[in-house]
């Protein structure tokens, strides 16, 4: 018995020294997905601002419409290299995120859902208001939103991977877009672009628009899109494009394909703003989605005038994306829609998020990521939208991953009634 128990304690200790010599590959394996130059940490830089959970608030005011931290000082740089191994351990949970035993309650609120309310916020979004509306510029990442029993409920079905067909607009809906004479970019120089306009033409030119909202007192502008829903009439953006600081945006207004003032799609009033529990109560990036139902126009929906991109939930990681929005700060001016593309990578520092090579500025803040975007039709599917950058790294977007929490706010904004 002795000599057995001897051998089981030696077979142990093996295991155990096995277990750790594989730690610091799974570390190297988790840095070699990031992109280039991501294995580099940048230096501590000095603070600007008060601290925030171990981060300062951004100096760099022009990349305002999208949070924007720095890094932590020296003494908090463990926290950043427990981080690197993020990666790795997330690609081993994919393609789910959330737990599959809850679904959390989107947070709900009215905007204008009266027939006077939405003639007289349509009326307030005049050509210069537009032009001079800013974009935001959102606080550092809170993390940690706790919710209490009353906000989860058991979901119908486990977290599997759900993706909505994107809907066409009907030939006689709008006006024909203008092709390029010459073809579209091949698609290998497309698929790496740090940002660009888009010139290519298709649905997407439609789906995308302006948001426009008044907060805290003055107006500023998002990005956001169109996409098919049941009740189609469904805009998906980020989470602070509906509600910042504690308090929900008001005027809120759709403007699909905006272009230097013009509407050529016309001005959408929302009747409701939804957005994920963890952002409505924390305002956590990782959940810096949200979505609104909007009123027909002229007795028409949406999705029936401009189409819609389809949506996609619970997908695996690191996939080759497009990003579209109306960046509204320098070098861009908010007038035409921009475009980034490249594979995703996971963000290996302080959040949960998706990563893109991507220097879209202010009021790009919104606009939809798409996987298996077709340049040829402009349609792809949603499954993520711009929501922040760090400060030592500008060339790169972050939005969230879409997985039961995005997923409930598009389930409820799809069935709720227009009016």
């Amino acid at each position: 018995m002795h000599h057995r128990r001897l051998a089981l304690l030696s077979t142990l200790a093996l295991a155990a020294g096995s277990a750790a010599a594989l730690l610091p590959a799974t570390a190297t394996a988790a840095q070699a997905q990031s992109p280039a130059g991501a294995s580099a940490r940048p230096s501590a830089q000095p603070s600007v601002g008060g601290p925030v959970g171990g981060l300062v608030r951004g100096s760099v005011r022009g990349q305002a419409g999208v949070p924007v931290l720095e890094q932590a000082p020296a003494r908090d740089q463990a926290l950043v290299r427990d981080q690197a191994t993020a990666p790795a351990r997330r690609q081993a949970q994919a393609p789910a995120r959330g737990s599959a035993s809850v679904r959390p309650r989107p947070a709900q609120h009215a905007a204008a859902d009266s027939a006077g309310e939405r003639r007289q916020v349509v009326r307030y979004w005049t050509e210069a208001r537009m032009e001079a509306a800013e974009p935001l510029n959102p606080p550092n990442p809170a993390k940690g939103a706790k919710l209490s029993p009353a906000d989860v409920k058991a979901p119908s079905a486990a977290a599997a991977p759900s993706t909505a067909a994107p809907t066409a607009p009907p030939p006689s809906a709008v006006a024909p877009t203008a092709v390029p004479s010459s073809p579209a970019a091949p698609a290998l120089q497309a698929a790496r672009n740090g940002g660009a306009a888009w010139t290519g033409g298709g649905a997407v030119v439609r789906t995308t628009g302006r948001i426009f909202f008044t907060t805290q007192g003055r107006n500023a502008s998002c990005s956001g899109s169109a996409v098919t829903s049941a009740n189609k009439s469904v805009v998906i953006t980020a989470g602070h494009c509906v509600k910042l600081n504690g308090a929900f945006h008001t005027n809120w207004v759709f403007v699909p394909g905006y272009d230097r003032g013009a509407r050529p799609y016309g001005t959408w009033a929302a009747t409701k703003l939804l957005t994920t529990p963890q952002w409505d109560a924390s305002e956590d990036v990782d959940h810096d989605m949200a979505a609104a139902v909007v009123a027909p126009l002229d007795g028409r929906s949406l999705v029936d005038v401009v189409g819609g991109q389809g949506v996609a939930f619970n997908q695996p990681r690191r996939r080759q994306m497009y990003a579209f929005g109306y960046p509204a700060v320098a070098p861009y001016d908010g007038s035409k829609l921009v475009y980034c593309s490249g594979r995703a990578f996971d963000d290996y520092l302080l959040s949960d998020d998706l990563g893109l090579t991507c220097d879209q500025t202010g009021g790009a803040s919104g606009g939809p990521w798409m996987l298996a975007f077709d340049e040829s039709t402009g349609l792809g599917t949603l499954n993520s939208v711009n929501s922040f950058k760090y400060g030592f790294a500008p060339n790169w977007m972050f939005g969230p991953y879409f997985g039961n929490e995005a997923q409930a706010v598009y389930q409820s904004a799809q069935t709720t009634g227009v009016l």
